[in-house]
């Protein structure tokens, strides 16, 4: 697996192992590509992973959607040069506000997948729904294009679960735990 980070240049590759490795990027500022990456190459032991991260500019849910756009394009620069066939935006932050300024820049030539909210399969099963996501996320109007096409008729709430992607990055479970209690407080019974 092949790392490179949005804060240190990426080294070329060898050019035989660029010819001989179809390879799939991730982006993300931090740890959250990771589930993704796993994921993936159980599914596809022979791709080769590019993962990008920034964690000098994580997390990004506290970041004007200009400055998401800007990060998340740097990041999926710099994994150009491993010559991926797609790229994974492993965030919903990154995804609501970056997916449209990507995918004008790479494709056709690369193909660009984000993650958001998965408001359909949620509202299919019936029942409120709530998105516990970062303030970017939750206050996005791609959000609300989402709830406007697929959960119309369902209650849904969003829920700016502050602190959360910091404290998974930081691994303090004592912390994650108490911005869920928070998120929790925050949605309606």
């Amino acid at each position: 697996m092949e790392v490179v980070t949005g804060s240190v240049p990426p080294g070329e590759p060898r050019s035989e192992s660029r010819a001989s490795t179809r390879r799939v990027a991730f982006v993300d500022s931090g740890l959250g590509l990771l589930g993704y990456a796993d994921a993936l190459h159980s599914l596809r032991p022979d791709l080769g992973l590019v993962l990008s991260l920034d964690p000098d500019n994580m997390p990004y849910g506290p970041r004007t959607p200009e400055d998401v756009q800007r990060l998340i394009l740097a990041s999926a620069r710099a994994t150009l040069p491993y010559a991926p066939e797609a790229i994974v935006v492993a965030c919903n932050t990154a995804s609501v506000h970056g997916l449209d300024v990507l995918r004008a820049e790479l494709e056709p030539a690369v193909p660009v997948v984000g993650t958001v909210p998965a408001i359909r399969p949620a509202a299919a099963a019936g029942g409120p729904v709530a998105v516990w996501a970062t303030a970017a996320t939750t206050s996005s109007d791609y959000l609300r294009g989402l709830v406007d096409a697929f959960a119309a008729d369902v209650e849904t709430y969003a829920v700016a679960a502050l602190g959360l992607a910091e404290a998974i990055e930081d691994g303090d479970p004592r912390l994650v735990d108490d911005c869920i209690a928070y998120a929790a407080s925050q949605t309606p019974a």
